[in-house]
This record gives structure tokens, sequence and C-alpha cells, in this order.
């Protein structure tokens, strides 16, 4: 199909507002259609500087900022490209999945933002985007030679924007398809200082997939406790007694447990003189290095106490979430609590 100018397609780029108003009216269609340089009509309006009659498209069908034109740009990469935040921030509030909208070169806002040097583009796709639930895959995504908006940025050697993507949730450890990490990428430049110091903070492998599953186990203890203090409200009077007498004997066990673990500590007297522990049917020299610790293994330590913590901590908030009267600001400040963050 041959690609020509419409009437449209004219009066955007002459800046004739109420005219495209009125295609916009008579035929809807025309609002998506490329002409011979592969611009729609809000590719246009932009390329002109025609702000108002941008705006007035986008009330007429935001969808347009999701049309394709050369080389695969949307109006979203054109505003990035240009620096237009304020068009910016209305083109993502107005139609939020134009984010997902990549070129040709299935690079992304983020990509698009990092190979012009805009950094206060990149600054607010990150300030927008932050809060989402896809704002990880997108920050992440990879272009056709494998390359996240992180190599992109180790590969200017521009340390404020590999700061905000870290804080935007981009890992540092992803390679591309030659095999190479952000970091590689940032050791091969000159004057990197600054960059090698912000990658190589927490830059282990196997940091992002911890961050992960942290992630997940706070996202799924969060909706168990929501459901859990939901239930409580329901529990009858005798029912929420009888829980109670359980878990105050549960918290006086645990809590004597900790004080007083298995087999208790080694003992000694406070002297220089080498301790000697008595028992059957022999006598056992101590270290003096050893009197006051556990008999228990390190590992076996450990276990205990973290399984013992974790019992006590979870039978005290089940205790505070069964009394009544409960403030009913903290009962919710203690159902978020296994989302909080450090």
């Amino acid at each position: 199909m041959e690609f020509v100018d419409t009437p449209l397609h004219i009066a955007a780029a002459a800046g004739h507002t109420d005219f495209v108003m009125e295609m916009m009216n008579l035929k809807p269609s025309f609002a998506k259609k490329l002409n011979q340089r592969g611009f729609s009509s809000l590719h246009l309006a932009l390329h002109n500087g025609h702000k108002e009659m941008v705006l007035r498209l986008l009330e007429m069908e935001k969808d347009l900022v999701r049309v394709k034109g050369k080389e695969g740009y949307t109006p979203l990469h054109y505003v990035i490209k240009e620096g237009n935040i304020d068009l910016l921030a209305k083109f993502l509030e107005d139609c939020p999945k134009c984010i997902f909208d990549v070129t040709i070169q299935n690079q992304t806002a983020f990509h698009t933002a990092v190979e012009n040097n805009r950094v206060d583009a990149l600054h607010t796709l990150c300030r927008m985007l932050e809060k989402t639930d896809y704002c990880e895959d997108v920050v992440n995504w990879k272009d056709r030679d494998g390359n996240t908006a992180m190599h992109r940025a180790a590969a200017n050697n521009h340390p404020q924007m590999l700061k905000l993507l870290l804080e935007c949730k981009a890992d540092k450890n992803v390679t591309n398809q030659a095999g190479l990490t952000a970091l590689d990428i940032t050791l091969a430049k000159v004057n990197n200082g600054e960059s090698i110091n912000i990658l190589r903070v927490c830059s282990f492998p196997g940091v992002s997939t911890l961050g992960k599953l942290w992630q997940a186990i706070v996202n799924i203890l969060t909706e168990e406790s929501a459901e859990l203090f939901q239930d409580m409200d329901s529990i009858s009077s005798e029912d929420r007694n009888a829980l109670l007498v359980m878990l105050g004997l549960l918290l006086t066990a645990t809590y004597q447990a900790i004080l007083s673990p298995p087999g208790e500590v080694l003992r000694g007297e406070g002297s220089d003189t080498p301790v000697w522990q008595v028992g059957a049917p022999t006598s056992t020299l101590i270290p003096r290095n050893l009197v006051g610790k556990s008999v228990l293994g390190p590992i076996e330590f450990l276990v205990f106490y973290v399984t013992i913590c974790a019992v006590f901590i979870g039978a005290f908030f089940l205790t505070l979430g069964l009394l009544k009267p409960f403030p009913r600001d903290f009962r919710a400040a203690l159902q978020c609590f296994p989302g909080i963050e450090n």
C-alpha cells in the first residue's frame, strides 16, 4: 500500500489545529496513517512544535502515542529524543502501556533516553515507573544486540544514568550477546572511576536473583498476613481466649529456649587456671576461650536460634492481632510489617 500525505498530515504539519480536529471527527482512520516519510499526524505535530495540537489529539485518542513511525519510533520515543519532559510525563500518564513499545532495533524508551544522553528524560521515566509492577521488566529489556539500558549507559560512561537505572531496579549482572555485563563494558573505558564504583557496590553474581526471591517471599507474607488478620475479626470470644492461652504458652516456651539453649553453655570460674568440666565417666578439660559458649555446634546453634526466633516473633504478632480492643492503624502497620524494606 502506497504511503501518501492525507489532509490530516498536511494540516498537522502546518499547525491548523481546528482543521485537524475536524478531520479527526470525519476520518478517524487518518490519525494512524503514515506519510511517505513514515510520520503520523501526531509525529508531525511534535516535529513542528505544535504542542496545543498534540494535546488536543491526545484528548481524542490516547493510543496515538503508540503509533510506530519510521524505524519503529513512536511519539514517546520522539519526545524523549527531543527532551520534552512535559509531554513525556503526559504521554506516560495518559497511556501507560506506551512504555512497552520498542523500535525496530528492539529498543525501549530507556534505551532512547540513554543513547541521546537525556538524563532529565531518564529521571522522569524512572520516577513514573519505579512503583509499577512492570518497571523491572522494562528497564532490563534487551535490544537486538542483547544490550539493556545499563549496557548503553556503561558504553557512554555516564555515572548519573547508571545510578538512576540501578535505583529503578536495573540488573547490573545481566549479560549481552557478547557475554559482557555493564561493569565489563565500563572497565574498558577511560576516566571510568566513578562508574566503576557505582557498579561495584554489591556487584556479585546472584544478588539480583536473591533480591527477586526475597521480594517474592515478602509478597507472599504480605498477602497471607492480610488474610490472617481479616479472619481474626470473625473469631468467637471462646476461640480467641483459647488461642491466647496457647500463644501465651508458646511465647513462654520459646522465650525460655532463647535464654537457655539445649545443653546450655559451658561454665567456668573467672580465673586464669585451666577449667575442668566434671562428668561421668571422665573429666574434660575445657579451653578458657570456650567458657560461656553453647555446647551446640555453630550450625546446630544457628538453625535452633533462627527457628525459635521465627516462632517467637510469629506468636508475638498473632497475640497482638488477637487482642481487643486493637488500634486499627496499628493492625494495618502489623499487616504491612513483612513488606517493610531496608
